[in-house]
């Protein structure tokens, strides 16, 4: 039975790992719903957050797949109740239609969003948190003014342990290395 999975790699930063890694979810015939790349909080690594619809079976052969690749240091794959995951969405709305009402602003303060910026046509709202958070309130600011703009990132996620996983398997290999 599929469900939604989201694998953190944790690899140096190389050029054309990124097409490395989407290659093994073409070959798969797997859909990349979200992917992020950031930093991580260690020096020197980075941490790519994918999401996937798939089943158990595939998704443990794809993280073995992303192992494998030189440049990663190691990879993992979670369930939604194992992350703490939001994603930003920013909304662009004509200005002339947040002025007019004060409708739109007590949508943005009901939605704990907030405003970035204001010109003379246009104005930049800010709202992170779940997709479904997201999208209502796109469809509620497309509905009083009309979206100009509208642009979701990819998720976000860390783990609910209480340490990141990347740091106790390299405390892990260390061990081994030294016994």
């Amino acid at each position: 039975m599929e469900q939604e999975f989201t694998i953190t790699a944790f690899s140096e930063n190389s050029i054309g790992l990124l097409n490395r890694v989407t290659i093994i979810f073409t070959r798969r015939h797997l859909n990349i719903e979200s992917l992020t790349v950031s930093q991580s909080a260690i020096q020197g690594v980075h941490k790519f957050t994918i999401v996937v619809n798939t089943t158990l079976e595939k998704i443990e052969k794809v993280v073995k797949q992303i192992d494998k690749l030189v440049e990663v240091l190691k990879a993992f794959y979670h369930t939604n109740d194992e992350l703490i995951r939001q994603e930003i969405a920013l909304y662009k709305v004509p200005t002339d239609a947040l002025l007019k009402s004060n409708e739109i602003e007590n949508i943005v303060r009901t939605h704990g969003a907030r405003i970035l910026e204001v010109t003379p046509d246009f104005s930049v709202i800010e709202k992170t948190g779940y997709k479904n958070e997201t999208q209502d309130l796109f469809d509620l600011l497309d509905k009083v003014s009309g979206v100009l703009q509208f642009t979701r990132s990819g998720i976000v996620a860390i783990t609910k342990n209480k340490h990141e996983l990347l740091t106790q398997y390299l405390k892990e290999v260390d061990q081994i290395s030294y016994n």
